[in-house]
């Protein structure tokens, strides 16, 4: 056998660097990367000798720049991945948030972090996390609940089953996730005689499970023996690739589509079929649909408490999980169909043959789109700040069919998910973790992966403090994206929350909280000390002409607009949501909390008990 002696970190991205795709790219497209002491001498050195063959990037902060890397493989349907590498300790313990989110949205990211010394000679070695009770411990312990894979790298020769894992993992459709792997600092640095056929380029095929002849022929039985079935969209018809099978299947079948916030986009909003989005931040059409279904077919979704308004929207109606996942499959007591999305379409159209669903009422879908144009256009008062809905309908207008609306927490996911009509592919959501800092880092992210669409990142003026250095690496990098930063002086969405459950306003705007003075924060300077283009716009029809003048540029552009914090009479959708399961106080001292707590009773006896 013949070898060849590298180092192990060396060995890694070498290995990591002839993984390939079947459209032959690089599974891992490359590796961003703050170092430290526990990475610089041993990963560092390896990946500056890799060069254009597995690439480098410096980014600002460990857990944005992992958002960077998680909307790159989202953007890319999961068909490709980054890589992250951070030093021992708070290098670590920044990404743990990132990997939560990644878990959550079963997205695939290598998590590559610095750990002890594996000869313990310098123990404890600078920011090493010591367990009086367990000598194994180290901050990377902390990865553990949040990434699919896990393992820590104490010798070199560990990396050969290691790595194949890791890349199973990231490629498996149901298992879907992130990896962390461990790297003692010394093995880093270790050499080993390595066998060369270890570095032989390797295509990863992302496999379509066929679905068992039983489950299907059970599914199929009970969607000819419905009469007014429903199909929810998640975002497992996306990664499937399965969006032109669901167009033809609920053509074929006449039976509506509603979206989940993965699933938006799967179907473009012109599709005669797609009657919107459901459940607690629904359109009237889709939740009028699924509450008068007698069968619920969900496809790719892991049935959140959004979509489901806290398992009262279906009512009574017996539900199917069409999922490669069984664990996702069997939820809320469904009928399971484990199975690719696109083959069990298939499969189930062959099933199926002539049956037609009596479908669902085309004018709810022409009304509900005629209240959303309503209620987006631009205000007839030119001196009251505009609305969420307002600025969504200034950026629709000003944008063409390859735009993609992306936005991560706050009110803007629930108003997008509510009022853009997208393209197919036009929406890119992080609602699985409502992970508040991703926006301006996903944004690159998404960019970086879709480079031949205008990416539109909405993002709220508490998201925006909380995480927004990645402006500073797009700029260098020239990656434009045009950023949309509502201001409503705190966190609105969170303000009208705890008001809608009987609270008092209280430490979620600026005005409400304990401080001496209201703070006047100066997003256009702030954003264009980092090299963004910034500007500020005083209206609706500004917001418009900077949205246009921004496709010039090759940079990030921030737009600031005021937006209102409580909206006033009239600026509600009627029709629009559901019930959310928020508990409220059993006791309190107002009327407004205890009819809200009564509220919260009669809604929560409705609620589905099977899981």
């Amino acid at each position: 056998m013949k070898t060849i002696r590298l180092t192990a970190a060396q060995a890694m991205t070498r290995w990591l660097s002839v993984q390939m795709t079947e459209e032959g790219t690089r599974f891992i497209d490359g590796v961003w990367a703050i170092f430290g002491h526990g990475n610089v001498a041993g990963l560092g050195e390896a990946l500056h000798g890799m060069g254009d063959a597995l690439p480098t990037w410096r980014g600002q902060n460990e857990q944005s720049m992992s958002h960077a890397a998680i909307a790159f493989a989202k953007g890319q349907g999961r068909r490709r991945a980054q890589a992250v590498t951070t030093s021992i300790g708070p290098g670590s313990t920044n990404v743990v948030t990132a990997a939560a989110l990644a878990h959550v949205n079963r997205l695939p990211l290598l998590i590559i972090a610095g750990d002890v010394f594996a000869n313990r000679r310098p123990d404890p070695v600078l920011q090493q996390i010591e367990d009086f009770d367990d000598g194994t411990v180290s901050a990377n312990d902390c990865f553990r609940p949040v990434v699919r894979y896990f393992d820590r790298i104490t010798r070199p020769e560990h990396l050969l089953t290691a790595l194949p894992r890791a890349l199973r993992v990231m490629t498996d459709p149901a298992n879907c996730g992130p990896v962390c792997l461990a790297f003692c600092q010394d093995v880093q640095a270790e050499a080993y005689d390595w066998p060369e056929e270890f570095f032989a380029p390797r295509v990863w095929r992302i496999r379509r499970p066929a679905p068992d002849a039983a489950e299907l022929a059970e599914v199929a039985r009970l969607i000819r023996k419905a009469k007014a079935p429903v199909i929810v969209a998640g975002g497992g018809v996306i990664y499937s690739g399965a969006e032109t099978a669901l167009a033809d299947f609920a053509s074929r079948h006449n039976i509506p589509v509603i979206e989940t916030q993965a699933g938006k986009s799967a179907l473009p909003q012109a599709h005669p079929m797609n009657f919107g989005a459901a459940g607690v931040d629904g359109a009237a059409a889709a939740n009028a649909v699924a509450a008068g279904a007698d069968l619920v077919i969900g496809i790719g979704t892991r049935l959140q408490d959004f979509t489901t308004g806290s398992r009262t929207l279906f009512g009574d109606a017996k539900l199917i999980g069409i999922n490669v996942q069984p664990y996702d499959a069997a939820k809320h007591d469904a009928v399971s169909l484990v199975a690719d999305a696109q083959v069990a379409l298939a499969a189930l159209d062959a099933e199926l043959g002539d049956y037609r669903a009596s479908g669902a009422d085309p004018a709810w879908r022409t009304d509900w789109l005629a209240a959303v144009d309503a209620h987006c256009a631009a205000p007839a008062e030119s001196n009251r700040l505009p609305t969420d809905a307002q600025v969504i309908g200034a950026v629709q207008r000003a944008t063409g069919e390859d735009a993609i609306a992306m936005c991560a927490a706050g009110t803007m996911p629930g108003a997008l998910k509510l009022l853009w009509q997208p393209s197919q592919g036009g929406y890119h959501m992080e609602y699985g973790y409502s992970c508040m800092g991703y926006e301006i880092a996903g944004a690159m992210g998404l960019k970086l992966a879709r480079p031949d669409r205008e990416v539109i990142c909405f993002v709220g003026d508490g998201s925006y403090m909380m995480m927004n250095a990645e402006l500073a690496t797009a700029v260098m990098r020239k990656i434009p994206f045009t950023v949309v930063l509502t201001d409503n002086r705190g966190y609105g969405c969170i303000n009208r929350l705890q008001a809608g459950t009987g609270g008092a306003p209280f430490n979620n705007l600026y005005v409400d909280s304990r401080i001496e003075a209201q703070p006047q924060i100066d997003f256009v300077a702030h954003a264009a000390s980092m090299g963004a283009h910034a500007v500020k716009a005083d209206g609706i029809a500004a917001l418009e002409a900077e949205i246009a003048k921004a496709r010039s540029r090759d940079v990030p552009t921030v737009i600031v607009i005021d937006t209102t914090a409580v909206p006033g009479p009239g600026d509600g959708l009627d029709g629009a949501g559901h019930w959310w399961d928020v508990a409220v106080p059993e006791i309190g001292d107002t009327d407004r909390l205890r009819t809200a707590y009564q509220d919260y009773l009669s809604n929560a006896a409705r609620q589905r008990l099977l899981n």
